[in-house]
């Protein structure tokens, strides 16, 4: 038998347009379920049409089809914040605005269209069912790495907020995709194996007993943290588009000064800028370090910069103190493909074609690793800079244990309405995987403090300007997920892969 990949896109290949429609719209739905909406209670049953539509298809080619399609409308509209970053200088990068949707969508899709893949392994609906659920927590995983990874807007991610979301701090976000598809995924085997009643309510007594469980971890005591580190967060609104503009970087400057010399209730441990807060190079700081020193009444500062190392340029955290002194410096090191390098820049750079390496100052160069940053008084930070919030196993270091979680970051990138409030999120459900605080200063917002269970308890308004003074929320023990990262959850893929490829051969024999 001949391979034909290309018979794929046969029409007779393809399921009806009606169906093709609901699988999109059913994806759409789904995508409710992400934050700023939250509509959990939405997404999961459409979830579950989603498996029981693509769970009856017979033939592989339509069902992945239908995963393919349902894919594109749950990242189109979960993701079109994608399209933010081309507006920003609208009249030269506008008209790529669309066709970034098109194929980050469809893109995105083809690991949903991967899940139905492995879904069409089982001969009945009721295994196509599982193997479709199976294949969405297994493609999760794979997307958190695969390619430096893109974990956005997970399955998992609709029950931030909720209890249910407590149980990332031992399944992580690839249990929590897992435990959504599953739920899903009992109804249709009940009604498919003709056990109408007893697997649809052990799916609802399931997650009533994860949920119950996550709210007696919400309303167990905490014990304070002491001494109390107290730090400021600070949120200057400097929008993009004129953020860097001749006229405007000075205004921002002075209006980041001006909020760290406010007087403060209770002596301050630290004071936190944002991502990129500083428009000076590391290297050429030093007098406005010792006006920093001097507006801050000599409380440590933390704060975004850039700095060169030769021709290679970092995104980097740097913290000064009483002195004026340089006392830690952290260097970005999962940085954006395509926003702040190129993929094999530096491989081209060996072929002549220099315009994309990051080694002749094309791009920001990675930094060496995650690292904790030893901050005096406000203790032992592990510092994340913007987009590495969205990894969980970026938060997995060596040697003790940090005692919060700081976050820098410039969301304006990510427009107003789903972006900035789909990141904060994820912020969230670092806490609860790691059982640490994370406080986070974002350039136009959200700043916020998060407590090691994920709860917001405090934050500043999107577009807004102003300053969080806070105290560090305690840490809880380490959390199962902590020790063992996505380690169960590859054990689990693998076994169910393993299970999934024998029940086939069982059945072909």
């Amino acid at each position: 038998m001949k391979f034909r990949p290309l018979a794929f896109f046969r029409s007779d290949n393809r399921p009806d347009g009606l169906r093709l429609a609901l699988s999109a719209l059913l994806g759409a739905v789904m995508a409710l379920g992400q934050a700023p909406w939250s509509l959990w209670w939405l997404a999961l049953p459409a979830l579950t049409l989603l498996i029981r539509l693509i769970a009856v298809e017979r033939r592989a080619a339509q069902a992945v089809w239908l995963g393919w399609i349902a894919g594109a409308g749950y990242f189109a509209a979960g993701l079109f914040w994608i399209v933010e970053p081309f507006f920003v200088d609208a009249k030269t990068y506008g008209w790529m605005a669309p066709f970034a949707l098109f194929f980050m969508s469809f893109g995105m899709a083809l690991f949903w269209a991967l899940a139905a893949g492995i879904g069409t392994m089982g001969r009945s609906p009721g295994i196509r069912a599982v193997g479709f659920a199976f294949g969405l927590a297994a493609t999760d995983l794979l997307r958190g790495y695969i390619f430096t990874g893109f974990p956005w807007a997970l399955i998992g991610h609709i029950w931030i907020g909720t209890p249910i979301a407590q149980a990332a701090a031992f399944v992580g976000p690839v249990g929590l995709s897992a435990l959504t598809a599953f739920a899903a995924a009992l109804p249709v085997l009940a009604v498919t194996n003709g056990t109408r009643i007893g697997l649809a309510v052990l799916s609802v007594a399931g997650l009533a007993a994860v949920w119950a469980t996550g709210a007696a971890r919400l309303a167990a005591p905490e014990t304070p943290r002491d001494p109390a580190i107290q730090v400021r967060l600070i949120q200057p609104n400097a929008a993009q588009h004129l953020k860097w503009r001749g006229d405007m970087w000075r205004i921002f400057l002075d209006r980041q000064m001006d909020q760290t010399a406010l007087l403060a209730n209770t002596p301050l441990d630290l004071i936190v800028w944002p991502e990129t807060a500083v428009p000076f190079l590391l290297s050429d700081s030093a007098g406005f370090f010792a006006a920093l020193a001097d507006r801050s009444n000599g409380v440590p500062v933390a704060f975004g910069i850039q700095r060169e190392e030769g021709l290679r340029f970092f995104n980097s955290l740097a913290a000064i103190d009483s002195e004026a002194r340089v006392t830690a410096v952290y260097d970005k090191w999962h940085l954006v493909p395509f926003g702040e390098y190129i993929p094999f820049g530096d491989v081209m750079a060996a072929f002549g074609i220099a315009a994309f390496a990051a080694q002749q100052g094309n791009g920001y160069s990675p930094g060496q690793g995650p690292v904790v940053l030893d901050l005096g008084k406000a203790g032992r930070v592990l510092p994340l800079i913007c987009y590495e919030a969205v990894f969980p196993q970026d938060l997995r270091v060596k040697g003790d244990r940090p005692d919060w979680i700081l976050q820098i970051t410039n969301d304006s990138w990510f427009g107003n309405i789903v972006g900035p409030y789909q990141h904060l999120a994820q912020a969230r459900l670092r806490a609860i995987e790691q059982g640490l605080p994370l406080l986070r200063s974002a350039n136009t917002g959200v700043t916020a403090v998060i407590d090691a269970k994920g709860r917001i308890l405090d934050s500043l308004p999107l577009n807004t300007e102003g300053v969080l003074d806070t105290a560090v929320p305690p840490a809880l023990a380490p959390t199962l997920y902590s020790r063992t990262g996505d380690l169960p959850a590859t054990i689990l893929v693998g076994l169910g892969l393993l299970g999934l490829i024998t029940l086939r051969r069982r059945q072909s024999d």
